[in-house]
């Protein structure tokens, strides 16, 4: 499997390539990434870094982890954070991306959340790819007294969330008005070099037109990419952006209690990219629910 920054093409974040899911001969395609969603519901912290290292050891682009703070089933189950689960995972590995599936715009003051992702960015000499989202969890909101406002509203503060980012990321000083997150003098060192990749999660229509006018790539679930890739594109040539410059990731969700043993990211994972790659993907997110997931995802990167 690649690193998670050598990618179709270059952009924020590119770091030194790894190992290749689709070869490493002239004339061949570049390395199609797959970052792995390990599970962060109902395990302890000590069985996702185990799972982390291996698939870093077999060559994975990287792992990514949901941004939830209560179990949407048994409420009692453990939720790991995804922020420190992250941070303890970039200190435990060297070459591992590390990716927020996605993080919930709602869930963090984006100038807190710029802070945040620059000092793992440096910590982690480069490694990390901030996913962000509108949400689409009410209950844990409600739990946790953090407002959920109508979608309409977590689109714009979506649009205002990465350009606080952007704007922090450069250092400072910064002074934007803004109907959500106004800033004044705002200084943010070290800022980031190079800044992190912005993925926007978006499975509606409008959330792949939105991640064409402000993301660095977007990702969707499998189902339905096909459907939102043609706007996805449209919407990047609207604002004048090269496809060249994003990095599209395909994602495969895993239900509670699924299993990987037949998926074809197990069974035939050279096919599997060659295929996404066809349909217009750079490349992919994978979950992974068990021991046996991952067992299975270790051996299919040692028959390649």
């Amino acid at each position: 499997m690649p690193s998670p920054h050598r990618r179709a093409a270059p952009g924020p974040g590119a770091a030194a390539p790894g190992p290749g899911v689709a070869g490493t001969g002239p004339e061949q395609q570049p390395p199609f990434p797959v970052f792995v969603n390990l599970r962060a519901i109902g395990v302890p912290f000590s069985w996702w870094r185990e799972q982390a290292l291996r698939l870093e050891a077999a060559g994975y682009a990287g792992v990514a982890a949901w941004d939830h703070f209560v179990s949407r089933g048994v409420r009692s189950d453990p939720v790991l954070e995804a922020w420190t689960t992250l941070a303890a995972i970039g200190g435990a590995t060297t070459r591992l991306g590390l990716m927020t599936f996605v993080a919930n715009v709602m869930n963090r003051h984006p100038a807190v959340l710029a802070r945040m992702a620059a000092t793992l960015q440096e910590a982690t000499g480069g490694r990390l790819t901030l996913g962000i989202g509108i949400g689409g969890h009410p209950t844990e909101h409600v739990a946790y007294g953090i407002p959920f406002p109508d979608v309409g509203e977590r689109v714009a503060r979506l649009e205002e969330a990465v350009a606080v980012l952007r704007a922090l990321w450069a250092g400072g000083p910064v002074t934007r008005p803004s109907p959500f997150y106004p800033l004044v003098d705002a200084h943010a060192f070290p800022a980031p070099v190079p800044p992190p990749r912005i993925i926007v999660g978006g499975e509606s229509r409008r959330g792949a037109e939105l991640a064409a006018r402000v993301g660095d790539g977007w990702t969707t679930p499998a189902a339905t990419f096909a459907e939102r890739l043609p706007p996805y594109l449209d919407a990047l040539a609207a604002a004048g952006r090269e496809r060249g410059h994003q990095q599209v990731l395909v994602a495969f969700d895993l239900p509670k209690g699924g299993s990987l043993a037949t998926s074809p990211w197990v069974v035939d994972p050279v096919a599997a990219a060659a295929a996404w790659r066809a349909a217009g993907a750079d490349g992919a997110i994978v979950g992974a629910n068990s021991t046996a997931d991952v067992d299975g995802l270790v051996e299919a990167a040692a028959r390649r």
